[in-house]
């Protein structure tokens, strides 16, 4: 684990992102930061965060805390709080964004794949959540934003089998979530994207799939976030935010005309889903 951290007003709030150091993750610091946050970054990579650190003092004057840390380790959340702890930083702002695919069909992958996978995606996510979500609400102020996906909401297409079923997860969790909160001045939501562009598909090896698939389906990571960030801000949002017009419409044609949307994934499947 390695930090960096420098003296500035403790009248600044603190967000912390996981998978801080790519995509999503790196653009809501990025925008947290431009709207006046200190920033925790979490994720494996030091160099990247670092990089990531160094940009937002340059830009926006912001003060990083970097844990360079593999969320699959199950002492990782413990590990975070405990260094919190140690720096007296509340975090007002959570966004549980680490994730990753794992290809190919359910049976291809060894057993220890699917468990760090499951840590990752789901028991991490609940885990600092429950750890975070007490000093929020006894502040009566703050927000987590679980980074689920359009994923979660469609129909389920072969391969990646734990994804879809581990966003659909972060979905119900956070609708309760939500509910639990209505009166504590917390504010949750679970995001879900579409295709965004980012290094997740690098990842996860199939960029030269999802190339294949057309312009329309794509997002920008900064529409993404911003969306999220604005919808929340208003106080008016739902508890799922989908981006991108194109993406509302798979959700509507999914839960009201369900032939059509697994007619649709049938056809686009090929070009995402690694089945072996």
């Amino acid at each position: 684990m390695s930090q960096q951290s420098d003296a500035v007003t403790d009248k600044q709030p603190w967000a912390l992102v996981t998978g801080a150091s790519a995509g999503i993750g790196a653009e809501y610091c990025r925008q947290l930061a431009a709207g006046g946050y200190r920033l925790v970054l979490v994720a494996r990579r030091a160099d990247k965060l670092q990089a990531l650190a160094s940009e937002l003092k340059s830009v926006h004057d912001t003060q990083s805390l970097i844990i360079s840390l593999d969320l699959s380790d199950a002492d990782a959340c413990r590990s975070i709080v405990a260094r919190l702890s140690t720096e007296n930083i509340s975090v007002e702002y959570l966004v549980n964004n680490a994730g990753y695919g794992l290809p190919g069909s359910f049976h291809i992958p060894d057993w220890q794949e699917h468990a760090d996978f499951i840590q990752v995606m789901m028991t991490t996510v609940c885990e600092l959540t429950w750890r975070l979500l007490p000093g929020m609400q006894e502040r009566a102020r703050g927000f987590v934003v679980n980074v689920a996906s359009v994923a979660g909401l469609a129909p389920p297409s072969p391969g990646h089998s734990l994804y879809g079923a581990s966003k659909q997860f972060l979905i119900r969790f956070s609708e309760t979530l939500a509910l639990e909160n209505r009166d504590t001045g917390v504010k949750i939501c679970a995001l879900c994207p579409g295709f965004t562009y980012s290094e997740f598909h690098d990842v996860n090896n199939t960029r030269d799939l999802v190339n294949q698939l057309p312009g329309y389906l794509w997002l920008n990571a900064d529409h993404v976030v911003k969306t999220t960030i604005e919808a929340l801000a208003s106080g008016k949002t739902k508890v799922v935010i989908v981006p991108g017009m194109q993406y509302k419409l798979m959700v509507f044609i999914s839960r009201y005309l369900p032939w059509l949307a697994n007619l649709f994934t049938r056809r686009l499947e090929k070009n995402f889903r690694v089945t072996d």
